[in-house]
């Protein structure tokens, strides 16, 4: 009697375990990604960029993936001079972001007005060239020396924090965010820091603050 009691109740969780699985994958199979895009160019930057030495142009591509969570795509190019306490150097070279965010607040009538915060890994392969880079030299006096352009590479991390909102009924969105970076490797030419890194800005810093006002556009 106890040995059919025991094999009973070792089936019945066999068989309960088996049915917990089945559900399991049936749920798995019940999400299916649909294609669905979101294409923005950053507006304000663009604008900026004739009335100042630094010339931004970048955009992204995003997606939802499932539930609040989205991914994305930033590209762009910068030009840029730096001339501040004896040096003189320009950049110009383009580059990437990916990464993903969290929808952390959104309108119940349309998943995608709303806020979000989430990161990206960022890099930069660009040309520099230093006209100028002060030296001192015997006695206190001072002169400058100059290299010719180089390619370089760097790479940061960047969070975003901003939100969205849909343009009355179209299918046009005014996506606005910021983005502090983490500046985690660079190269060098003859062991000299960048001045400016295109997609990061001045790197004097190892931290940097980015801003974006963007017109998107939702397929």
């Amino acid at each position: 009697m106890k040995t059919r009691l025991i094999f009973t109740f070792f089936f019945s969780l066999f068989g309960i375990f088996n049915w917990a699985q089945d559900k399991k994958e049936d749920k798995k199979d019940h999400w299916k990604y649909e294609p669905n895009f979101m294409v923005g160019f950053d507006v304000l930057n663009t604008g900026t960029a004739f009335f100042s030495d630094r010339k931004l142009y970048q955009g992204f591509i995003s997606s939802k993936i499932k539930g609040n969570v989205h991914a994305i795509a930033e590209a762009g190019f910068e030009k840029n001079i730096y001339q501040k306490n004896g040096y003189d150097a320009k950049v110009n070279g383009p580059f990437v972001k990916l990464g993903a965010f969290y929808m952390l607040a959104k309108d119940a009538e349309n998943e995608f007005n709303g806020f979000y915060a989430g990161g990206k890994v960022a890099g930069s392969f660009y040309n520099q060239e230093y006209m100028a880079i002060p030296v001192r030299g015997f006695g206190g006096s001072s002169s400058s020396v100059s290299f010719p352009s180089s390619s370089q590479t760097s790479f940061w991390l960047e969070g975003t924090i901003g939100g969205r909102v849909q343009l009355f009924n179209s299918n046009f969105y005014i996506d606005v965010n910021l983005q502090p970076r983490y500046l985690v490797y660079t190269s060098k030419q003859e062991e000299i820091s960048p001045m400016i890194i295109p997609g990061f800005g001045r790197s004097s810093s190892k931290f940097n603050m980015g801003f974006a006002w963007n017109i998107a556009y939702k397929f």
